[in-house]
């Protein structure tokens, strides 16, 4: 039961970050006010990892910056090696 409320967690998450890269790009088009770039790290570090990797690179967006081409991929690195650790250890 645990391991389905961390999976349904974990994939929110990730549709989340994946949506704040899409509106967060839209928003930028648009010339309206913008999602700070903190918010987006944060939900991606927070287990967003696949999501907003995908979103950056889906849209198109935040792909010029350096700590977002390497930060977000990198971040995901990081979730998949503590899922697994975790997993193991239960």
């Amino acid at each position: 039961m645990l391991i389905k409320i961390i999976a349904l967690a974990i994939a929110v998450m990730n549709v989340l970050a994946f949506a704040l890269m899409g509106i967060d790009k839209h928003r930028a088009k648009a010339g309206k006010w913008r999602i700070k770039e903190a918010t987006l790290f944060l939900v991606t570090g927070l287990f967003g990892g696949l999501g907003g990797t995908l979103g950056m690179f889906a849209f198109r967006h935040k792909t010029k910056h350096w700590y977002f081409k390497l930060g977000f991929p990198a971040l995901f690195v990081v979730q998949i090696l503590i899922v697994t650790i975790a997993i193991k250890m239960i």
